[in-house]
């Protein structure tokens, strides 16, 4: 018998049968479902992903019970297998509120500002496109946010390259290509978060599995970003002073301050459990705060003098809320900032719509019946494979959204997985290798149109140049083509 993950949705019995259903049947929901998710993106834009998809989210799970009466399952049926799928993320959902403390304390304490004052001081005109892919990738691991990544260094970035002329297309490339290296190897990333979620994984194993696809995707990456900088002529001298002097004067930038993520690093390595390292992580974040940050934290209080008081007022804040650190950069002041705890209600919102979809997909048979047809379909693993990523590019297309084209596959995909061997590492790493990274790569995507305004560089000018983007699905194809690192499901 499987050896069940620590978050996994049930599985003390298959996902559910119907006989009485058809495969038609069962699409309805999923075809219902995409097509609200595609207009209601179009009228509401990035907003969408503020709360009317998680709405949206339960009217498909309406439309599935709507199918499931026709069908003769009962009500009350269909919500034990809603409550059974909620529950199953409890771990996740624990994970996601520490995940958001973790970042407050990071950023009051000036972890995260000393990686992005580091990190910009290797930059060189010769090596400048392979160092925008460092840097970003450094600065997102840290924040786990490709958005704020792209919209505050990014941005930068994107203005030295023009002033040495370098194409933009290629620097806006560049930038995205190690901004979404970190929001999928962050375990700070709503996405890593949600891929393991919906694919019943454990959030460091997922990270683990997932650096396997993700490592040789990032150095092909920065090889042909080295060839091309040193094959294209470049003048002028990159000026970063004045973030670095911006970044110096507002926090006590040294190199006491690595001891935090060292120390998680340390757990992770030594396979403690996730929230155990992100609990350290957050209150060794909270000490260094008081210790090297005194007047930042008692400034988010608005106190004029760090006490007891002030201190712990901060901290809490910081783990819980919105903080802000302003600068005399406009250009940090966005990227000094978190929102605690508070920032991660909006995903686990999103998680808990989806486990009422596919809670009432699993209830009426739905899922019973989309996973045998798939089976039908994807005879051999790399078909189950091919499968999963032709799914998210489609709903990447379609609904718009990367959480949307992990969510609704990792749901549908689960019990394909399980009924193959595989463990599900292998769903929530295929999920972020062609759902989190290809969300860029379409226009009207709310990530392609959100970057493309940000940058000022369209999609079509940086496609051919988010190299790490576009190969990741590919990488993650060639593994399960020539069958290296497939993990399969351990026996007791």
């Amino acid at each position: 018998m499987a050896k069940e993950p620590a978050n996994a949705p049930h599985t003390d019995d298959s996902v559910e049968q119907n006989k009485e259903l058809n495969i038609w049947e069962a699409l309805i929901p999923v075809f219902a479902l995409v097509g609200m998710l595609a207009y209601n993106v179009y009228v509401f834009g990035d907003d969408a992903i503020s709360g009317s998809n998680q709405f949206i989210l339960l009217m498909g799970g309406a439309v599935a019970a709507v199918v499931g009466a026709f069908n003769k399952v009962s009500y009350e049926k269909m919500l034990e297998e809603v409550a059974r799928n909620v529950k199953s993320t409890t771990g996740a959902l624990l994970i996601l509120l520490m995940v958001g403390a973790l970042a407050g304390t990071w950023l009051i304490s000036g972890i995260i500002p000393a990686m992005i004052y580091y990190g910009l001081q290797v930059l060189n005109p010769t090596i400048f496109l392979a160092a925008c892919v460092i840097i970003c990738a450094v600065i997102s691991v840290a924040t786990g946010s490709s958005w704020t990544t792209s919209a505050t260094v990014g941005i930068a970035l994107i203005g030295i390259g023009e002033a040495l002329g370098v194409s933009l297309g290629m620097t806006a490339g560049a930038v995205l290509s190690g901004a979404y290296f970190g929001d999928k190897m962050s375990p700070l990333s709503d996405t890593t978060n949600l891929a393991p979620a919906m694919a019943g994984g454990n959030l460091f194993d997922h990270i683990r599995y997932m650096a396997m696809t993700t490592t040789p995707t990032i150095l092909i990456t920065l090889i042909v970003f080295i060839i091309i900088g040193f094959t294209t002529d470049t003048t002028g001298t990159p000026d970063t002073d004045g973030i670095l002097t911006s970044i110096k004067s507002t926090f006590d930038i040294n190199g006491w301050l690595f001891l935090v993520p060292a120390a998680v690093i340390f757990l992770i390595v030594k396979k403690a459990p996730p929230l155990m390292a992100l609990l350290v992580g957050t209150l060794l974040g909270g000490v260094f705060a008081l210790i090297f940050q005194p007047g930042i934290v008692a400034g988010i209080t608005g106190a004029e003098q760090l006490t007891f008081e002030s201190g712990y007022k901060g901290v809490i804040n910081a783990i819980t809320v919105n903080t802000s650190i302003p600068t005399d950069n406009p250009a940090l002041n966005d990227l000094f900032s978190a929102k605690g705890m508070y920032g991660m209600l909006g995903t686990i919102w999103l998680i808990i719509c989806a486990m009422v979809f596919g809670g009432i997909m699993d209830g009426i048979g739905a899922l019973a019946r989309i996973t045998q047809s798939l089976l039908g379909l994807a005879k051999s693993t790399f078909g189950l494979f091919a499968s999963t990523v032709g799914s998210c590019l489609a709903l990447n297309v379609t609904a718009s959204d990367q959480y949307l084209a992990i969510v609704v596959p990792g749901k549908m995909f689960a019990q394909a997985y399980e009924d193959k061997g595989l463990a599900p590492e292998n769903l929530s790493r295929t999920l972020e290798d062609s759902g989190t990274v290809t969300s860029v790569l379409i226009p009207w995507n709310t990530c392609g149109a959100y970057h493309s305004s940000v940058l000022g560089v369209a999609v079509g000018d940086y496609f051919a140049f988010a190299i790490f983007n576009w190969l990741s699905p590919f990488t993650t194809l060639f593994f399960a083509a020539v069958g290296i690192k497939i993990k399969m499901l351990t026996k007791d």
